[in-house]
């Protein structure tokens, strides 16, 4: 059926299906498909799927949109070795627990946007026939709003920042290097305003073939885009030679998640990490890093063997291992902990992890609600941590930050973990909780990120998958890879460049924060009230008893 003889609020039905292509197309933007063009077309195909709706129904057409997204982008919470009688029965109700929570931002993204359209737009007619500045400026607001919403779901109840639209580029290097000044949302504003931006272009000209003006809307955004890449592409052009390098080990070990919880495979894992070890370090580097879940609890003989390892081979050493601390009172407080460990076996420095995982590391509730506990494989909780450690090797002077399992997600978590000294940030992850699959991909999408925002290399040391490493710039430039497996175990060895002495550049976003998603924020409130003020007055004009009175 033609575009331009389409009557956009007949068939319910259609509008759902369209909607939830839309979700599909941006679930494809992130791995394991990486279509990161689906993303241009994603925002639109699921906002316009709602022209000529408001309240409740356009809320129903966002929330089906968010729903085939983030269903299809999250199914590897279906891989979680977690079962109830041989069913998994706990993966598959967080999986669509976290889906329908998550797609209510998409929900009220189309409500809010349809809503709050500057002027009358029940049919796809009056939206071509309002002027082209109004939908320039609507336009903006939807990328607004957009990067407001997901910047709350990034917040809210611990915050859940996976997978925001701007993730889904972190291939195309120009682009992403705007998140040096506005972080990963400036880049998921871009990427939103031009979708919406060249949808309603695509629907003016539908309805109105000869209109002249359509293109001031649609080429704004992409004047932008041109732009942004511009800017990108010089600065990766100009990259200077590095002043000093760090050799560095990272291992991985790819212990399977039910040997984790067994301790009697303890001594087992624990021996697979100090062979892979052996191997690395014969190549002398400087630190050796292990990822989180490789050291069982810290026993002396754990600790011995540690000792040994780094006396023998003269190495920096940072692992993560469960601790604990004396509480004032009641039972003490256990800690997901990141360690450095000296050449000579001295424990220098620890961080522990303030981002705590919902129903992995802590139960939400639980003493109001105990019957969560049986949802979730642990056995008790551990306490967040108050700040961020930068810990400090020596010969040659390294200053390197730790961001534990998925705190590589948040960027202002990136952001406090870098200070003006700092020359690399390292994370230490356990992936073997999801299989061999898509986490792990689009985890590493997303921490790519805090390199870009604060202009230092990111190291990422896995259990299981996605053993890598990043510089400044977001560019991948090392994979554990071995016969074409990126999970089994194994190392790489790579020479992380470091800052000049007494260099303390550091990027418009590290300097600044959130400004963007916070203005963001700003101007979507500023245009939601302006908005209601302007039908308020409206209204009020149109009273009976107002002509008279003027």
């Amino acid at each position: 059926m033609a575009l331009n003889k389409f009557r956009f609020n007949a068939n319910p039905a259609v509008r759902r299906l369209a909607a939830a292509l839309g979700g599909i197309l941006l679930s494809a933007s992130f791995a394991p498909l990486d279509m990161a063009w689906a993303a241009w077309l994603a925002p639109g195909l699921i906002l316009f799927s709602g022209l000529g709706t408001q309240g409740g129904r356009a809320f129903r057409i966002g929330f089906v949109a968010g729903l085939a997204h983030f269903l299809g982008s999250l199914y590897w919470l279906l891989h979680m070795p977690f079962t109830w009688r041989g069913l998994p029965i706990a993966p598959a109700a967080g999986w669509l627990a976290l889906a329908a929570y998550c797609a209510l931002y998409v929900a009220l993204w189309v409500w809010i946007c349809w809503r709050f359209f500057p002027g009358s737009c029940d049919t796809a007619d009056q939206f071509a026939a309002t002027s082209w500045l109004r939908r320039l400026a609507w336009a903006l607001a939807t990328g607004a709003f957009w990067t407001a919403l997901e910047y709350a779901r990034g917040a809210l109840l611990t915050g859940f920042p996976w997978n925001f639209v701007g993730a889904s580029q972190y291939k195309l290097l120009p682009l992403i290097q705007l998140a040096a000044i506005t972080g990963i949302h400036g880049v998921s504003f871009l990427v939103v305003w031009t979708s919406v931006s060249l949808g309603g272009a695509a629907l003016v000209l539908a309805r109105r073939p000869g209109a002249q003006s359509v293109w001031a809307g649609a080429g704004l955004p992409l004047l932008a885009v041109a732009g942004v890449a511009s800017f990108g592409a010089g600065k990766l052009a100009s990259i200077p030679a590095p002043a000093r390098e760090l050799t560095v080990a990272l291992i991985q070990p790819d212990i399977p998640q039910t040997l984790i919880w067994d301790p009697a495979g303890d001594k087992v894992r624990f021996q697979t990490v100090l062979d892979l070890s052996e191997k690395a370090l014969a190549s002398n580097p400087r630190l050796l890093l292990w990822p989180e879940s490789a050291v069982p609890d810290l026993t002396d003989e754990t600790q011995q063997a540690i000792v040994r390892l780094v006396r023998r081979h003269d190495t920096w050493l940072v692992f993560c291992a469960g601790t604990s601390e004396p509480a004032p009172r009641g039972a003490p407080h256990y800690f997901n902990s990141a360690l450095l460990c000296n050449p000579d076996g001295v424990l220098e420095a620890i961080y522990h992890k303030r981002r705590r995982v919902i129903f992995g590391e802590y139960i939400p509730l639980v003493h109001w609600l105990p019957f969560l506990k049986w949802l979730t494989p642990i056995g008790g909780e551990i306490t967040a941590g108050d700040r961020p450690v930068e810990f400090e090797i020596q010969n040659p002077s390294v200053r390197i930050s730790v961001l534990i399992c998925f705190e590589d997600m948040f960027p202002q978590e990136g952001r406090e973990h870098v200070g003006p000294e700092t020359d690399f940030l390292v994370n230490l992850t356990d992936d073997g909780w999801f299989g061999h699959g898509a986490e792990q991909w689009q985890q590493a999408a997303s921490g790519i990120f805090r390199a870009v925002e604060n202009g230092v290399p990111l190291l990422r040391c896995t259990n299981d998958g996605l053993t890598c490493w990043a510089d400044a710039q977001g560019r991948i430039r090392q994979i554990h890879n071995v016969g074409g497996d990126v999970y089994g175990p194994g190392f790489i060895l790579a020479r992380i460049p470091l800052r000049a002495p007494g260099d303390r550049h550091r990027t418009f976003y590290n300097r600044h924060g959130d400004w963007f998603p916070l203005s963001c924020s700003g101007f979507g409130i500023g245009w939601l009230a302006a908005t209601m003020w302007r039908r308020k007055g409206a209204k009020l004009s149109n009273a009976p008893g107002a002509a008279v009175q003027n």
